[in-house]
This record gives C-alpha cells, sequence and structure tokens, in this order.
C-alpha cells in the first residue's frame, strides 16, 4: 500500500518538477508521511533516486524542441554538480537550520515580483552573450548546487527565476535550462546518499518509473503551451512552497 501511494506521489512529482521544478513539495513529504519511522537521511536519498530520473528525461525531451545555450549551460552544470557535493559535505557539519526560516521571504519576493513585472518571462531574450553570459550561469549553477546540496526545497523554481531574472530567458527556455542543472545537483547529492547506505533501491527503481512518467507528461504540456503557461505554473508552484516552507518555519 505504501508502495502504491509513493508512487502517486513520485508520479505527480515528475509533472509537477518538469514544468517549473518543486516536485520536492510533493514526493519528500509522501514518503515522510508513508514510512514516518525511517531515517530523514534515506527518505531524502530515496527521493532523490527518482527525481534525477526524472529531470534527466525533462531536459534530454526539452533539447529536443528548445535551442539549449550548451556554451553557458554545460559548464553551469558541472558546477552545479560540484556546488552540491560541496553543500552536502557542508551539511554533515553545520546546520542549515538558519534557512528554513529565511526560505519562505525570499520566495515571497520572488512571487511578488513575478506578478508585478507582468512581462517577466514572456519573451526569450538573453541580454549576455559568450563568455558573460557562461560566466554568470556558472554563478547560477555553483550558488544554486551548494543550495540543494546543503538545504533543497524550492532548488527547481528558484532556478528558473534566476534565469528568466538575470540572464533574460523565457520561463519555457529558463524550465529546460533548470532541468540541465538540478539533474547534476542531484546526481551529485544521490551519489553522496548512496555512498552513505541511504538508499532504498528497491522502492527507488518504481518511484523512478513513476517519476519519469510523470516528467513526460509535464515536459509534453510545457512544450505545447509555452513560456506563458510555465509562467502561471511557476506562481502556482512557488505559492503552495511558501505555504509549506512557511509552515515548517514557523508553525511545526
Amino acid at each position: 500500500m505504501e508502495l502504491l501511494f509513493v508512487a502517486g506521489a513520485a508520479l505527480l512529482a515528475g509533472f509537477v518538477d518538469a514544468i517549473v521544478g518543486g516536485g520536492g513539495l510533493v514526493l519528500v513529504p509522501a514518503l515522510f508521511a508513508a514510512f514516518p519511522q525511517a531515517h530523514p537521511a534515506t527518505l531524502l536519498g530515496v527521493n532523490k533516486s527518482a527525481s534525477v530520473w526524472g529531470t534527466a528525461v525533462a531536459t534530454v525531451q526539452y533539447s529536443r524542441r528548445v535551442q539549449m545555450r550548451w556554451h553557458a549551460l554545460l559548464p553551469a552544470a558541472a558546477l552545479a554538480l560540484v556546488g552540491s557535493l560541496a553543500g552536502a559535505w557542508l551539511v554533515t557539519v553545520v546546520s542549515p537550520e538558519f534557512l528554513r526560516k529565511l526560505l519562505p521571504l525570499v520566495l515571497v519576493a520572488v512571487l511578488v515580483y513575478t506578478l508585478l513585472k507582468k512581462d517577466l518571462g514572456r519573451e526569450h531574450k538573453p541580454w549576455l552573450q559568450g563568455r558573460r553570459e557562461a560566466a554568470t550561469a556558472g554563478t547560477i549553477g555553483l550558488a544554486m548546487g551548494f543550495y540543494d546540496g546543503f538545504f533543497g526545497p524550492g532548488t527547481g523554481s528558484l532556478l528558473v527565476f534566476l534565469f528568466v531574472r538575470i540572464l533574460g530567458y523565457d520561463f519555457l527556455n529558463a524550465s529546460a535550462a533548470a532541468k540541465l542543472l538540478n539533474t547534476c545537483s542531484n546526481f551529485a547529492a544521490l551519489a553522496l546518499f548512496a555512498f552513505k547506505g541511504h538508499v532504498w533501491w528497491h522502492y527507488a527503481l518504481v518511484l523512478a518509473i513513476a517519476n519519469v512518467a510523470g516528467s513526460l507528461l509535464g515536459t509534453r504540456l510545457a512544450l505545447k503551451h509555452g513560456a506563458g503557461f510555465v509562467r502561471a505554473v511557476f506562481v502556482l508552484v512557488v505559492s503552495a512552497l511558501i505555504l509549506r516552507t512557511g509552515y515548517d518555519a514557523f508553525l511545526r
């Protein structure tokens, strides 16, 4: 019964994550609800073992339909992997508790800015080129990879926002870029969890299949309906993240 429940959550998580990130908002609470006695690191490892496949498949699907700016995104993806490993190592010696109260406030600022800027992310107009774009994307990748390894919630959505606001991408292209970077940061975190023995591989396979199925559906809808659709989902997901992280930070 637990397997069916978390597989359904993995399907929905893959769907949401493929469009705009935030799949962890669905799958992580489901895992904690289904297995309340399990070690938190194990459940986070199971989450990563599913989500890494969903984000990887979404990246491939986007790359076939969206013109990926590989000169900037490949170095950024490599730096996201390095940053994630560094963040995952640091969390073993320093508590990320201070970020728990800061994150909802950051997400509120992101949501308000997006709502006020009606045209934000509707047109794809990258305003940096060549090495400047690569350096900026690399800085985003390193910082958000580190955040993903150290704390994690909302990484995909924050990546989308940063690519839109800082690099001038539309929401569709930003989501495609975010998937590539998120795949690398997820892989780094999964490698660490696996090394520490915190992955239930018998659950991971089923959840990965469900996550990929949801990812394929989400990517298809995003590509079909374009940047406006992705922006609308972004607003919904960030609003849900604010509620969830706000509850965890101030009410629990």
